[in-house]
């Protein structure tokens, strides 16, 4: 049984990673690390990783970039792989986690949906298939909660896209005033608004016809389960860096 750290547990995702857990044989939460503990708590929870004392195969990250630094020494300290769930990176953190990928096993992905994961696959294939007769537009809807955009998951669908053109393509993020004719750009528009979880939808609009690949999330559980599916997966793995690319081959 893979004996799971909670980063977060206090969260909404934290929730559904200890509830989708208690359902399933494969795996077991046995703390979590959070500044604010739940009421409903069965596990110990430490406001610090210093504190943790219980015997962890892998640590499941929902919390914020706050906790990364404190979470990655402790991680390399003890050989423990990662799986990062949190949004928000900066480009200070992301080099923290790649020197932190040449000592240990670390999961990060900006979503943890597998329908998402391969949205983004068809994404690139398609722009390699189109090429520049096309223009490439996102347009990502969350929740009025949520406090980053673009969301991560529409930059890794522009980065996927981008990746076609040898990651020439400039990034708009909306556009406003006499921006005058679109150049060599991949477009990105945020909404934000009420309890919308999470839908994201690439349109390659070219001559007289448009194509519109689209993901609509209807529940955070798809998120949670998708950790826990790399939780499984990268249990023994060697230091390195993975992605939900790895998984998706061994499905």
């Amino acid at each position: 049984m893979v004996k799971i750290l909670v980063c977060g547990i206090g969260g909404a995702m934290g929730k559904n990673v200890v509830d989708l857990c208690a359902a399933d044989s494969e795996v077991e939460v046995v703390c979590g690390v959070d500044l604010r503990a739940p009421e409903s708590a069965k596990t110990p929870v430490y406001a610090s990783f210093n504190d943790v004392c219980e015997p962890v195969d892998v640590v499941v990250d929902f919390s914020s970039p706050a906790a990364l630094k404190g979470e990655l020494e402790w991680a390399v300290k003890n050989k423990k792989p990662m799986v990062l769930a949190a949004t928000g990176y900066n480009e200070e953190h992301v080099k923290m986690i790649n020197e932190a990928a040449k000592k240990t096993a670390v999961f990060k992905t900006a979503n943890f949906s597998l329908g998402v994961n391969l949205l983004v696959k068809l994404v690139k294939e398609a722009a390699q298939t189109l090429g520049e007769k096309f223009d490439i537009e996102i347009i990502e809807r969350h929740h009025n909660k949520k406090v980053d955009a673009p969301s991560g998951t529409a930059l890794m669908l522009a980065d996927g896209a981008n990746s076609a053109f040898g990651g020439k393509k400039d990034f708009v993020n909306g556009r406003e005033g006499a921006v005058g004719k679109r150049g060599a750009e991949i477009g990105i528009h945020a909404v934000r608004g009420g309890t919308i979880v999470g839908e994201h939808e690439v349109m390659f609009a070219g001559e007289d016809e448009i194509i519109t690949l689209s993901h609509s999330a209807r529940s955070k559980k798809v998120f949670a389960a998708g950790a826990i599916k790399a939780a499984k997966w990268i249990c023994g793995k060697g230091a390195g860096l993975y992605d939900m690319t790895d998984v998706l081959e061994n499905l």
